[in-house]
């Protein structure tokens, strides 16, 4: 061990408090010992600093930071020396806030477009997700801090993310959901890494010794910190010995007393409790140097700009019917839609940053050489009807040459803690559409939202650009790609499908009471639609160019694949070549194709450059579930390159030799896998995949309430207050959406609504302890007056034993 001489001077009491933090954001102080606290703030996509005994869910505005684009926007840049620049940019202003741990970035797979934390997550893929995540880690920790990559593991879901079980085979758990994770331990680096909140396969994500120990730690050879998500603790006990070092937020101490005994019973071995010490030690001790030297502010100007860079090369040109973009110098726009005059530029909940500095279209035009005649709404923002806003968008849009329309969904639309519950752009902003298609079809529509959206109604647009979420900056980005002064160089992270109905895990999302079962397996986003010859409306790895590019002249060898590409257009640009890699054998189930390397290359109107995309130890693996390895099969492999998984320019085969593995599936009681028609998967074929039966997926209301139960379970408590605390949620919750605040009401839903009874206790600080839940419990039950005695007995039994520690750490 690293500090052994310090940890053997500690009493088993002191580890026991490093283990979980000292309030809502900072880590346990020992200064005796000369042990300083650590400060953990929130950091996708920007520094959400808070005051230290302010709130999780960013009720409170946090410091100023500059506010880049979301994950799901620079993962389209398919950049990695962007993400690296990113993060670099990050741990300054980390470092300018005294932080020591930038929650960040989340890694989980896109695996349905109604995830409301989408916006949060790179791609559905997992290599381009884990390549882009080591980057932007490699950028945050060569400032001398550490990134926290999440959620580890299998979360895919924001509705009831505390308790749900997500049941998902083996094979799909590592090639899909744990890959991105395995790059940003092994390239990244990462110092420390966020246990997520669900259960996998049964256990708590936290807790489960296959994928925190088997794989993490002794696969991977991580020997980083993992903290959980805030609240995210169920069993202390088993967290520490699966190797959760840090719970957060702080209990007050109740857990440090639970560890201390399991010490002193047996249950923990002290020299386990000590390992976990020491990487703790190591965490804070490591981050705490770089702030032994002066510390700088940052500058606000220059880190705008970076942003605003980003932002330029991860827009999205989907649509150019006509070459109606850039536009012609002169021609008069009008500018409909009311993310014209507010941007959206981020999502909402635990990322929420305030922005240093925001950029607004219409504060913006005159220098982009844009000549605009005016501006109007057109609709209002949260979806209400307003025929009049939609006249005068139309009296506005005849008298020009051009229409800008700002479309995209609100920003309590994507929240932590919520799915959206459609793929759908508001109704309004349709028909809003729909009428000025009638006065003047040269539509062209700027998309500002998180994640895919239908879309029934682009044959009413001639140019579509999506921005995603651009950060402080991204308005001004959009501006400068539709007047040509930036070539638009983006390409999806993501699929678009047609409708919601054609995605794989349409029917088993968000799942049932207690489960969500991946029945897709391994088929997820481009991967199912590909494989199951499903239409699209934009395929992964799409986006247009102001000019064009030419593949040609293929070789492919043993250690990669070289080819030429020119730019045969006539301005400069640049261009993502995509790797994707097939293999020719039947024996084992798998995606007609699946991404193994990209480049992104800029080249001059009229050059050729010679490109190598090198092949790496995942480009021929699959994980076989006898062996319990990763295996190669010997086949023939087809060897692709392409400028979208569905636009294959050039093509080369190599045969590759095995590890001569046995067969892992019996091929005919797995025929939609063979077939990859996942869709419709039954529970026979299902439970053959995983190799065993399904759990029950509904809540047993039959049974008392316990601790891992919800506060949505209190609708079939014995407890009539229960029952009535339940419908008083559900009214207000309605009552909050009535009349506009939903934001507020989402805040419900979140916090209230889908808690488990033990995340009471875990996420208020400390202010109730799991003996005042007991109470809360047997006054659900149905015992109201014996409940309350005891909340109350253990709430004065808590508020003195408070009292007692502060006066005797007084007195220390």
């Amino acid at each position: 061990m690293k500090y052994k001489e310090l940890i053997e001077k500690m009493t088993i009491e002191e580890k026991a408090s490093l283990m979980s933090g000292k309030d809502f954001w900072q880590t346990q102080d020992i200064s005796r010992l000369g042990i300083p606290s650590m400060f953990l703030a929130d950091g996708p996509h920007g520094i959400r600093k808070q005051a230290v005994a302010a709130d999780k869910l960013g009720l409170n505005a946090g410091v100023p930071a500059t506010c880049y684009p979301t994950a799901a926007t620079v993962a389209n840049s398919w950049n990695v020396e962007l993400g690296e620049k990113v993060g670099e940019y990050l741990g300054e202003e980390a470092i300018s806030q005294k932080v020591n741990v930038l929650l960040g970035p989340g890694v989980n797979m896109k695996r349905n477009p109604l995830c409301g934390r989408n916006f949060e997550y790179f791609s559905e893929d997992p290599y381009l997700a884990g390549k882009m995540a080591a980057s932007y880690i490699r950028g945050i920790q060569s400032q001398g801090i550490s990134a926290c990559v999440k959620h580890f593991a299998v979360n895919n879901q924001e509705e009831r993310r505390m308790s749900i079980d997500t049941i998902v085979d083996e094979r799909a758990l590592r090639e899909i959901y744990l890959t991105a994770f395995e790059i940003a331990v092994k390239e990244g680096r990462t110092k420390s890494i966020m246990s997520s909140y669900n259960k996998i396969n049964g256990t708590y994500a936290n807790e489960n010794m296959y994928v925190m120990q088997d794989i993490l730690r002794g696969e991977w050879g991580y020997r980083g910190v993992v903290v959980t998500d805030w609240g995210g603790s169920n069993d202390r006990v088993l967290g520490l010995l699966a190797g959760n070092e840090l719970e957060m937020p702080t209990t007050s101490g109740e857990t440090d007393q639970e560890i201390a005994e399991a010490v002193q019973s047996g249950r923990i071995k002290e020299e386990v409790l000590d390992e976990c010490v020491d990487r703790l030690l190591d965490l804070i001790f490591s981050t705490e140097a770089v702030y032994q030297r002066p510390r700088l502010e940052f500058n606000v100007q220059q880190h705008h700009r970076v942003s605003q860079k980003v932002a330029e090369e991860s827009i999205v040109l989907l649509k150019n019917e006509g070459n109606i973009l850039p536009l012609k110098f002169g021609k008069k726009v009008a500018v409909i839609g009311d993310f014209a005059k507010d941007a959206r530029y981020q999502g909402a909940g635990s990322s929420i940053v305030n922005p240093t500095i925001l950029d607004h279209t219409l504060d913006c035009f005159e220098e982009s050489g844009i000549v605009s005649i005016g501006y109007e709404p057109g609709f209002e923002r949260y979806g209400k009807k307003n025929p009049r806003k939609i006249a005068k968008a139309c009296a506005l849009a005849e008298k020009a040459d051009a229409v800008l329309l700002y479309l995209g969904l609100d920003e309590v639309t994507e929240a932590d803690g919520l799915d959206r519950q459609s793929m759908q752009i508001p109704e309004n902003q349709i028909d809003l559409l729909h009428a000025l298609h009638g006065v003047n079809p040269n539509i062209i529509a700027i998309l500002s939202c998180g994640s895919a959206v239908e879309m029934p109604w682009i044959g009413k647009v001639r140019g579509l650009l999506h921005g995603y979420l651009g950060g402080q900056a991204g308005a001004r980005a959009i501006l400068r790609v539709l007047s040509g002064d930036v070539n638009p160089s983006g390409k999806l992270a993501e699929t678009y499908p047609l409708r919601y109905e054609d995605t794989p895990s349409y029917r088993h999302f968000p799942g049932n009471e207690l489960t969500a079962e991946y029945r897709e397996s391994v088929f997820i986003g481009y991967r199912y639609y590909d494989t199951a010859d499903i239409d699209v409306l934009f395929p992964f790895g799409y986006g247009l160019s102001y000019t064009t590019f030419d593949y040609s002249d293929i070789k492919v060898g043993k250690s990669g694949v070289t080819f030429t590409l020119t730019n045969s257009g006539d301005r400069a640009g640049m261009e993502i070549a995509q790797l994707y890699v097939g293999c020719e054998s039947s024996d084992i189930f798998r995606p007609q194709k699946e991404l193994k390397g990209f480049v992104k290359v800029f080249i001059n109107a009229g050059e050729s450059k010679t490109v190598t995309i090198p092949f790496d130890d995942k480009t021929f693996r699959y994980y076989n579930i006898k062996t319990k390895q990763w295996e190669i099969e010997e086949a023939e492999y087809t060897i692709m390159v392409g400028a979208s998984s569905a636009d294959i320019r050039l093509a080369g085969y190599l045969h590759v030799m095995g590890t001569g593995a046995p067969a892992p599936y019996e091929k005919e009681k797995l025929p939609s896998y063979y077939s990859g028609r996942v869709s419709d998967v039954g529970v026979d074929e299902f439970e053959h995949l995983i190799g065993r039966k399904v759990p029950v997926a509904t809540w047993d209301r039959s049974k008392p309430l316990g601790y891992n139960d919800t506060i949505e379970q209190c609708q079939y408590a014995k407890g009539a207050v229960a029952r009535l605390a339940y419908h008083l949620i559900v009214f207000a919750y309605w009552f909050l959406r009535k009349i506009g605040k939903r934001s507020t009401a989402n805040l419900i839903m979140m916090s209230v609504y889908h808690t488990p009874f033990r995340g009471i206790a875990r996420m208020t600080g400390g202010v109730v302890n799991m003996a005042m839940v007991d109470g809360l419990l047997i006054m659900a039950n149905g015992r109201f007056f014996k409940g309350l005695s005891h909340l109350l007995k253990e709430r004065s039994r808590k508020m003195k034993a408070d009292k007692l520690r502060r006066q005797t750490k007084r007195l220390a």
